[in-house]
């Protein structure tokens, strides 16, 4: 059983500043251990790449919104499933994207889970409460190294 210390983060990728709060007490309020990573565009997101090359746990789960400034999601999304090892670690697209070609290209592109951002608090909360669940306590991950 992993201790509250040997967690791994989460990596959440969001530019809306009140998406953001509104994830972060999501998960603030489910009282969630794994630490949170935030990057605010698709550049931060890729910056986290040599981060974790040089030995900075890798995420548990990326939450991945689509519509980013700079490199959008979509692009993020396909860099890391090009990676050889970082390909291993699951996405979830977290986006308001109602788009049938968003969903489509981000499966082709090998997103593990693709979610409407809910609209009320409540709902966030459950989104939450199911991605904690889900990704970070049952999903069992293989060694991220290899």
């Amino acid at each position: 059983m992993n201790t509250l210390t040997s967690l791994p983060p989460i990596l959440l990728v969001e530019d809306n500043p009140m998406d953001l709060d509104l994830t972060l007490r999501a998960f603030s309020k489910k009282k969630f251990s794994n630490t949170i990573h935030i990057a605010r565009d698709g550049e931060e997101a890729l910056a986290f790449f040599p981060r974790w090359e040089s030995g900075e746990p890798m995420p548990a789960v990326i939450l991945l919104d689509i519509n980013l400034p700079k490199v959008n999601g979509l692009e993020v999304l396909q860099k890391l499933k090009e990676h050889p090892v970082f390909r291993r670690i699951p996405v979830v697209v977290l986006t308001s994207s109602r788009e049938n070609s968003d969903l489509s290209t981000a499966y082709d592109l090998g997103v593990n889970s693709y979610i409407e951002k809910p609209v009320s608090f409540n709902k966030f909360i459950e989104v939450a409460e199911h991605i904690e669940l889900y990704w970070c306590l049952l999903n069992e991950r293989p060694d991220q190294r290899k």
